[in-house]
C-alpha cells in the first residue's frame, strides 16, 4: 500500500508587490498554521519516507515548519522547480516516478493543481473529508490518500482513499 500527503503551502505574504512570485514568504498566518498541520500529523503517526517540495519559497517554508513540528526534519527532501504552478497531470506524472521502495509520500505544493490532483485521486473515502476537499483546498490543507497498489506507478484516477483532510482553520483552538 502507498500513503500519499498532499499539502499545499501556508498562507503566504503579498505585502512586496515587486516580489516576484516564485519569492514570496509565508504571512504570519501561514508561519502559526504550518506546525499546527506539523503536530496533527505527529499525532497520527505519520513519518514519510520521501517529501518532494516546489521551490517556492512558500512551499519550501510550509515544509521545513510542517517537517520541524512532526520531528520529521531528517526526511529526504526533493525540490523540484518543476512542481511550482505546474498543473495536476505534471504533478501525478512526478508521483508515478516514486521509486517503489518509497511507500509514504508527501508532495508540498500549489493550487489549483493540489486541489485538482487530489480530487482526482480520491475515489472513496471518508464522506465529511470528501466534502470538504470538494468545497475548497485552503492554504496549509493536507489531503491524505491510501492507495492498495504496490507501485506509484499504479496511481490513478479515482483509485485512492481519502482518510483524512486536514485543514489548519479546524485546528486552530
Amino acid at each position: 500500500m502507498k500513503t500519499l500527503y498532499l499539502l499545499r503551502h501556508a498562507k503566504s505574504a503579498w505585502d512586496a508587490p515587486a516580489l516576484p512570485d516564485h519569492d514570496r514568504p509565508l504571512a504570519g498566518r501561514g508561519e502559526r498554521a504550518a506546525p499546527l498541520v506539523g503536530r496533527y500529523l505527529k499525532e497520527k503517526g505519520v513519518l514519510p519516507d520521501l517529501v518532494l517540495c516546489s521551490t517556492a519559497r512558500r512551499a519550501q517554508d510550509t515544509c521545513a515548519l510542517v517537517l520541524e513540528a512532526m520531528g520529521a526534519d531528517q526526511a529526504p527532501v526533493e525540490r523540484e522547480r518543476r512542481l511550482y504552478l505546474c498543473g495536476a497531470q505534471v504533478l501525478l506524472d512526478r508521483i508515478r516516478e516514486v521509486r517503489d521502495e518509497v511507500s509514504s509520500l508527501m508532495l508540498v505544493a500549489h493550487n489549483p493543481d493540489l486541489h485538482r490532483l487530489a480530487w482526482d485521486l480520491a475515489g472513496s473515502g471518508d464522506p465529511a473529508a470528501r466534502e470538504a476537499l470538494e468545497e475548497k483546498f485552503p492554504t496549509g490543507a493536507c489531503a491524505i490518500l491510501l492507495f492498495e497498489g504496490r507501485s506509484w506507478r499504479e496511481i490513478a484516477p479515482a483509485t485512492g482513499r481519502l482518510l483524512d483532510f486536514v485543514r489548519p482553520r479546524t485546528l486552530e483552538s
